[in-house]
C-alpha cells in the first residue's frame, strides 16, 4: 500500500468522526499508534501495504493444496479484517482464506492453455466494512513441465538438388515447435539427428538443414531418396519426447550423357508408288539424359542421297523419321545408302567432352516395284470462282498420271458425297472441272471436293485429291439498316442534337470489307427538321436541324435514309425512318411509345371535326338549292328565247342606226389599239355574237373597240345625258368580274334614263318592248 494513500485514509478517519458511529472499531493500540504518527507531522510517511511473495504453481498437479498468502500490514492476528480474492479463476481454481489469506488450488492447470491468472485481493475491516487496504492486482504463473512433444510444421517436406553436385550442399531446411515453455528449463529446446539416409545426406542437429554427405550422386543411378529426420526436446536427454518426418530428395538431370544408337545399320523398304511425305521409317539414339538434355538433332550425311530423303525429330519421343522427300522411280534406282548423325542440342562440357555428344549410324533403304495408282501432281488443288460465273465456265483442271511403264488411261469422277448439290462438274477425259449450277457466296462460301482418278484398264487403281473451291463475292447484295430503328424526337431537341446513331449491313463480303455511306435523298427543297451526318465508321448521325418539335405541329416525321455500299457497282437501299414526336422524362426517356396525347388536343381535333361535318353539311344544302334555281330558271328563259333573239336584232339596228347619224368625235382614252375595226365589222361581229353574250367579256377585241366608238360618239352628241352617266359605257378594265356589259346583262335601274329632262329621240327605253323583268335593264 502507498504511503501517502494511507496516510490519506487516515486523515479522514480523525477528521470526520460522525461518518463513522459504532461499526468502525480499531483497537486501542492502533488508535494510538495511528494518533501518535499522525500528530508529528505530514511530513513523515508511514509504510502501510500487502505483504505476499510470487505465487508460482506446477502445471499438471490435481492436488489440491495451498500455494501462497496475502497479507495486510494491518492483520495483527485478530481476525478482524477480511481477505477477498476476484479476478482469472477467483472461486473455481483459486480460492482466498478470508481470515488468513492463504491461496488455495482446488484445480488441474495447463500452462499451454494459460501460463498465467492475473487476480485482485482486498483487506475489509470486518466491522466497519470499510477497506483497510487499497486493492491490489498479483500474478500467479503456471510452472512449466515437459508434457509436450515436438511437432514438426510445413509438412511433408519436399525438395530436389542437381545430381553430381559437390558434398555440402544445402538441400532443404526441416523445422519443429515444442509447445512447452522455451524460457523454463530444457523442455522445449530441440534437437536433430537423422534416422534414414546416411551415408548420403546429414543434418545439422540445431538448425535442423539437411545437406549433402556424397558428391557425384548420379540421377541415373538412383534419382529419389527417403531421408528420415528426427527430432528431441530436453537436448536429446533421456526421459524426453520426440518426432520424426520424412524428406522426400529428388535429383535433377543434367547433361552427362551423349545420345547412343544402339544399331551400326538400319534397313527400311518402301515402294516406288509412295507419294512425298510417306514415312519411310524411325530411328532412335539412347540418352540416359531426361528432358531438355535429352533433346537431340538428327542429319543425313551422304550429300548425294540426302536430297531424296529428309530426317525430322520427334518432339515427343526423340526418335528421328526418316521421310520421303521426292518420288520414287525403281526403273531408275532401287537402292538408297545413307549416314545418320544424332547430336544433342545442349552441350554442357563440365561433365562431358564436345564430341561425347554425337553418335553416327547407317540407314539402307531399298526401293520395290509396284503396279501404282495414278498419282496427282498436286495435293490439293485450291481454286476460286466468282460467285457471277455462269453455268459451263471452265474453273481449272486436274491431272493425274501412271507413272508405271504403261502408262494406262484415267478416268476422273467427282464423289458424289463431296457435291451433293451437283454444283460442278468435270470432264471424266481430261479432268476439266466446270460450273454446273447457279453459285451464290452468301448460300455457301467454300466447296470441298473430292476428285477421283482411276485406271481404265485396272479400276482398282485409284487415288484421288482434295478440291478446295472457294466462291469470291461480288456486290450482288443493296446494304441495309442493321436493325429496325425507332428514333423519337423530344419536344425540347435543340438543334445540332443527336437523334439517332444507326448502322448499316450487307450479306456480301468485300475483300477490304464494308464501307457504307448515308446521305439523304437528293432534293431541291432542304429538309428543314433533320440532316444525317456520315461519320465515317459505317454509322451515322441523325441530327435536328432546328429546335422545338411540338405533339400538337406533328406527332411524327418520315426521314428517308440512303445508304450506299463501296462495292463494284455501288448498290444502295432508301429506308424511310419514322420519328416520333415526344414529350420526354427529364432524363430523355422517352414513356409509352413516344407518344402522348393529352386530352385538351383530343378535344380540339374532336371540335374542329365537328365544324368541318357541319360545315360541309351547309355547303352541300346551298349548292342543292342552286341548282334548282338554275334549272327552274332555264326552263323558265326557254319560252322566250325566239322573242330575245327579235329583240336583239333591234338593238343592233338601232345602234346602227344612232352611229351613222353621229359625227365621230376622237375620244382621248389612255388605252388606244393600233387599228381599229371599220364600222361594218363592228356590225356584224357584234350581231354574229349576241346570241353568245355571256361569252364576251372585256378582253374582247370587238367589246372593246364598240365601248370606244360610243364614247367618241358621246363627246359629239349634245343630247346625251350628262357626263356623270357615262359610266353606262365605262370599261371596267382586265379580269372583271361582271361580264359582258349588254343590256341583256344589265340591271333595270338607270341613272341616266331617269333624269327629268328630256333625253330626246336618240334614247329609247327598250324594257316595255319585251316586258322586261326586274332583272333585266336598258341599253
Amino acid at each position: 500500500m502507498d504511503n501517502c494513500s494511507a496516510l490519506h485514509v487516515l486523515l479522514m478517519i480523525s477528521i470526520m468522526p460522525g461518518w463513522l458511529v459504532g461499526d468502525f472499531i480499531i483497537s486501542k493500540k492502533q488508535h494510538e499508534i495511528r494518533s501518535s504518527k499522525i500528530s508529528r507531522g505530514s511530513h513523515l510517511r508511514v509504510r502501510r501495504g500487502w505483504i505476499w511473495s510470487q505465487i508460482f504453481v506446477e502445471e499438471e498437479d490435481p492436488t489440491p493444496r495451498k500455494i501462497g498468502q496475502l497479507k495486510s500490514d494491518y492483520d495483527t492476528g485478530d481476525f478482524t479484517i477480511k481477505y477477498i480474492l476476484s479476478g482469472e479463476g477467483a472461486g473455481e481454481i483459486f480460492k482466498i482464506d478470508e481470515y488468513t489469506g492463504d491461496i488455495y488450488l482446488s484445480q488441474r492447470l495447463d500452462r499451454e492453455l494459460k501460463p498465467f491468472y492475473i487476480l485482485q485481493a482486498q483487506a475489509i475491516n470486518r466491522s466497519s466494512k470499510q477497506p483497510v487496504e487499497p486493492e491490489s492486482e498479483f500474478i500467479i504463473k503456471v510452472q512449466d513441465i515437459n508434457d509436450n512433444a515436438p511437432i514438426f510444421i510445413n509438412e511433408p517436406y519436399v525438395s530436389s538438388i542437381p545430381e553430381m553436385c559437390p558434398t555440402g550442399t544445402t538441400v532443404i531446411q526441416v523445422t519443429a515447435t515444442d509447445a512447452d515453455d522455451p524460457m523454463f528449463g530444457n523442455n522445449a529446446k530441440l534437437i536433430y539427428s537423422i534416422l534414414e539416409g546416411e551415408p548420403y545426406f546429414s543434418v545439422e542437429p540445431k538448425t535442423g538443414i539437411i545437406v549433402t554427405s556424397l558428391s557425384n550422386m548420379d540421377r541415373e543411378a538412383r534419382e529419389t531418396y527417403l531421408v528420415v529426420v528426427q527430432v528431441k526436446d530436453m537436448l536429446g536427454l533421456t526421459g524426453g519426447y520426440s518426432a520424426t518426418t520424412t524428406v522426400t530428395i529428388s535429383l535433377m538431370d543434367v547433361n552427362d550423357n551423349g545420345p547412343t544408337f544402339q544399331h551400326n545399320l538400319y534397313t527400311f523398304a518402301i515402294s516406288e508408288s509412295a507419294p512425298v511425305g510417306t514415312t519411310v521409317g524411325r530411328i532412335m539414339a539412347d540418352d540416359g539424359d531426361v528432358g531438355v538434355n535429352a533433346k537431340m538433332n538428327y542429319s543425313l550425311e551422304d550429300l548425294e542421297e540426302s536430297s531424296t530423303f529428309t530426317i525430322q525429330t520427334d518432339p515427343d519421343t526423340q526418335e528421328g523419321i526418316v521421310i520421303l522427300a521426292q518420288p520414287l522411280d525403281y526403273e531408275s534406282k532401287r537402292r538408297f545408302v545413307i549416314a545418320v548423325e544424332a547430336i544433342n542440342e545442349i552441350i554442357d562440357t563440365r561433365f562431358l567432352s564436345e564430341h561425347e555428344f554425337r553418335d553416327r549410324t547407317t540407314l539402307k533403304i531399298t526401293v520395290t516395284n509396284e503396279d501404282e495408282p495414278p498419282i496427282f501432281y498436286e495435293r490439293p488443288y485450291n481454286w476460286k470462282v466468282l460467285e457471277s460465273a455462269q453455268i459451263g465456265t471452265q474453273i481449272g483442271t486436274v491431272y493425274a498420271k501412271d507413272t508405271d511403264t504403261t502408262n494406262n488411261p484415267i478416268r476422273y469422277s467427282i464423289s458424289k458425297s463431296s457435291d451433293t448439290r451437283q454444283m460442278f462438274r468435270i470432264d471424266p477425259s481430261n479432268g476439266t472441272v466446270y460450273v454446273a449450277n447457279l453459285l451464290d457466296r452468301e448460300t455457301a462460301a467454300w466447296y470441298n471436293l473430292t476428285i477421283n482418278a482411276r485406271e481404265i484398264s485396272n479400276e482398282q487403281l485409284s487415288s484421288s485429291v482434295t478440291l478446295n473451291i472457294t466462291v469470291l463475292d461480288i456486290n450482288d447484295n443493296v446494304p441495309t439498316l442493321s436493325q429496325d430503328y425507332r428514333p423519337y424526337v423530344c419536344e425540347d431537341t435543340q438543334a445540332g442534337e443527336l437523334i439517332e446513331l444507326i448502322s448499316a449491313t450487307d450479306e456480301d463480303d468485300p475483300v477490304d470489307g464494308h464501307h457504307f455511306y448515308f446521305s439523304m435523298i437528293p432534293d431541291k427543297h432542304i429538309n428543314p427538321n433533320f440532316t444525317i451526318r456520315d461519320n465515317q465508321d459505317n454509322t451515322a448521325s441523325i441530327l435536328a436541324r432546328r429546335s422545338t418539335f411540338t405533339q400538337h405541329d406533328r406527332t411524327h416525321y418520315h426521314l428517308p435514309v440512303v445508304i450506299k455500299d463501296s462495292g463494284s457497282p455501288v448498290l444502295s437501299s432508301t429506308t424511310t425512318l419514322t420519328i416520333r414526336v415526344c414529350v420526354c422524362q427529364p432524363t430523355g426517356h422517352c414513356p409509352s411509345g413516344g407518344v402522348e396525347v393529352s386530352l385538351d388536343i383530343s378535344m380540339q381535333i374532336l371540335l374542329g371535326l365537328s365544324v368541318c361535318l357541319i360545315t360541309l353539311a351547309v355547303l352541300s344544302t346551298l349548292m342543292l338549292a342552286v341548282r334548282k334555281y338554275k334549272t327552274l330558271r332555264q326552263e323558265k328563259m326557254g319560252t322566250k328565247e325566239l322573242e330575245t333573239m327579235e329583240f336583239s336584232e333591234k338593238i343592233l339596228s338601232f345602234a346602227i342606226l344612232e352611229t351613222e347619224s353621229s359625227q365621230t368625235v376622237p375620244l382621248r382614252h389612255p388605252r388606244q389599239r393600233e387599228r381599229k375595226l371599220c364600222r361594218e365589222e363592228v356590225t356584224t361581229s357584234i350581231r354574229m355574237s349576241l346570241r353568245h353574250s355571256h361569252l364576251i367579256g372585256p378582253e374582247d377585241t370587238v367589246f372593246q373597240q364598240f365601248i370606244m366608238d360610243r364614247l367618241a360618239e358621246a363627246d359629239e352628241d349634245p343630247y346625251v345625258p350628262p357626263f356623270d352617266c357615262l359610266h353606262t359605257y365605262a370599261f371596267e378594265g382586265t379580269g372583271s368580274v361582271t361580264g359582258s356589259l349588254s343590256s341583256l346583262e344589265s340591271v333595270t335601274f338607270d341613272p341616266c334614263v331617269s333624269q327629268t329632262r328630256d333625253a330626246g329621240p336618240h334614247l329609247l327605253r327598250l324594257s316595255p318592248w319585251l316586258g322586261a323583268t326586274a332583272d333585266e335593264t336598258s341599253f
